[in-house]
Parts: C-alpha cells; structure tokens; sequence
C-alpha cells in the first residue's frame, strides 16, 4: 500500500452505504465513531450517491441514531442533479423522473416540474418501483429529444440481505431502449466531490475520501486529487482494494478501523 501523510487531512468526505449502515442495519455503534473524528479535529461530509432522500433526510435518520449533522454536511447525488440542472435552466421547468421522492424534492426545490410530456431532461435514479411503462415512457422522451441525465451509476445497493438492483440498473434499461447514455451527475463524477471541498474550505489533498465503492468513491476521490480510504464494510473485498491502480492510500475493515489507522 503506498504511503501518504495522515497529518496532512483536515476534513473527510465519507459515504453512508456500505459505510455507516446497509439498508437500514447500521453496521457499527455511530456515536463513537463521530466522537473520534470530533477528537482528530477534522471536519466531515457525508456524500453519497444514493438518490432516494433529501439531505434533510438523512440528517434526520443520523439523528435516530444520536448522530447531529447539519444539512451543508450532507451532499447526495440528487441534491448535486439538482443544482447542476438549475445551471443550465435556472427558470426551471418540466422533467421527467424514474427515481423516488428524494430526487423529485430536490429538483423541485429548484424550480423544475414533473411532467410526462415536453419535458426538458429525463433524469433517473434509483426505482425501487421501476417498471416497463416507466421506461418506455423515459426512452421514448429521450429518442423525441429530451436530454437524459442519471444520477448516479452505482448497479447494486447494499441491504442486509446482500446486493439488490441500483441507479445503474435503472440507466441501463432506459440506455438499451432510447440508444441514448445518460450524463452522470453522481461519483465518480467531480460535482459532488466540488460541493463538499467548497463547503468544507479545504483542499483535494487535505479531504480523506472514505467509501466502499471502488468505481465511484475510490475513483471519483483519485480523479479530484484527493487520498482515498477503502472501508470492506460493504462492496468490495480486500483483494479487489489491493488490485486496484492507482493503489488506494488506506485499507481498513470499517470505519473506526480507518480511523484508528489515521493516528497510527
């Protein structure tokens, strides 16, 4: 594993799925946890891909678990579709949504509408109510001319009860229909990884990205310059995180591991 200097990290930008909890079964005590990263004196931001929920719902589900966030510390990929989409139409106006209510309220928030018809963008997420019609009607606006945006990438989701179907699988169904491949706001892609480096005030080199997926927490932390840390809490095993090039900077089975290792 190469090396890099742990004194050098003032902030963590850190994934929820696979890292804190699957589904909804946490997979370590969080208090703890966010009581030693209070004691390293580094900032935090949680970033994930999934699209489900608002921000403000998962400082409200950090909560139930006797966690206190804020809402800036909180970046999700719909959040970032939201605010990239309201660059190109800051009026707003209609879309067309395969997700669930976190994405619809967040593109709300920014002025846009739901619609079926005459839409300006489809952008689709995680569906865990997906459906033949939902994309036939997706791929059919797409092949007339709307533009088409995914949230995120991710294929699977981590649950309790092993991987189930992601964002990726949704994307993938209304690619093969429509001929069209999405623009992707979610890691790896930079935009949620801007966000949380403006709203911490640090540098790529001085954030810790900590995540449990290689092709979209490791890669997208790699591609901004930041030191990445790989959690086997989730996706990923450790001869998939050793194998991975560029080498990733930290291995650990869990977060409180990946922490502990930051002051060894």
């Amino acid at each position: 594993m190469k090396s890099f200097n742990a004194k050098n990290i003032r902030a963590l930008i850190i994934d929820m799925d696979g890292v804190l909890w699957r589904g909804e079964q946490l997979i370590a005590d969080l208090p703890p946890i966010f009581e030693e990263i209070e004691q390293l004196e580094l900032k935090v931001i949680m970033a994930t891909n999934n699209s489900t929920r608002t921000p403000a719902n998962y400082v409200e589900k950090l909560r139930t678990y006797e966690v206190e966030l804020s809402n800036w510390q909180v970046i999700n990929s719909a959040e970032a579709t939201a605010q990239y989409l309201s660059k190109i139409y800051p009026q707003g106006g209609p879309v067309y949504v395969v997700g669930e209510s976190g994405l619809v309220e967040s593109l709300e928030s920014k002025g846009f509408t739901i619609n079926a018809k005459d839409v300006l963008t489809v952008v689709a997420g995680m569906d865990r109510d997906l459906n033949y019609a939902k994309i036939d009607r997706a791929a059919a606006l797409i092949r007339a001319g709307a533009k088409f945006i995914g949230t995120n990438p991710d294929r699977t989701f981590p649950t309790p009860n092993g991987l189930m179907p992601g964002a990726g699988t949704s994307l993938a169904a209304i690619e093969a229909a429509s001929y069209v491949s999405p623009v992707i706001i979610g890691k790896p892609q930079p935009i949620i990884f801007e966000i949380a480096l403006e709203r911490l005030g640090v540098k790529p080199e001085e954030a810790l990205m900590v995540g449990d997926r290689l092709e979209t927490d490791i890669a997208g932390g790699q591609r901004i310059g930041c030191p990445v840390g790989l959690v086997l809490s989730g996706v990923t095993g450790l001869e998939e995180g050793q194998a991975w090039r560029p080498e990733v900077d930290i291995i650990a089975d869990d977060l409180m591991g990946l922490l502990k290792k930051l002051v060894e």
